[in-house]
């Protein structure tokens, strides 16, 4: 299911991580420890759900990891 082109999820679900790298570098800076180790871990997942769903061994697959990669990006959203 790999296709190298250039893929705007990834390229989106990266920037994504990006952002809430220095989110979560401000909470810490706030003192504000367990949101800030929270939004991090479910923020960053996101990415490492898609590229993993990107490798799917099937359409099954894939649709289990993006819906993965689904619930931690409300899980990152409903925290803020």
């Amino acid at each position: 299911m790999r296709d190298d082109r250039e893929n705007i999820i990834v390229k989106k679900t990266f920037g994504f991580a990006l952002d809430i790298i220095e989110f979560s570098e401000i909470l810490y800076k706030a003192n504000r420890f367990p949101f800030a180790n929270q939004i991090f871990k479910s923020g960053t997942s996101i990415g490492a759900n898609v590229k993993e769903a990107q490798n799917a061994e099937s359409k099954a697959g894939f649709i289990h990891k993006i819906k993965i990669a689904f619930r931690f990006k409300r899980n990152s959203i409903n925290s803020v």
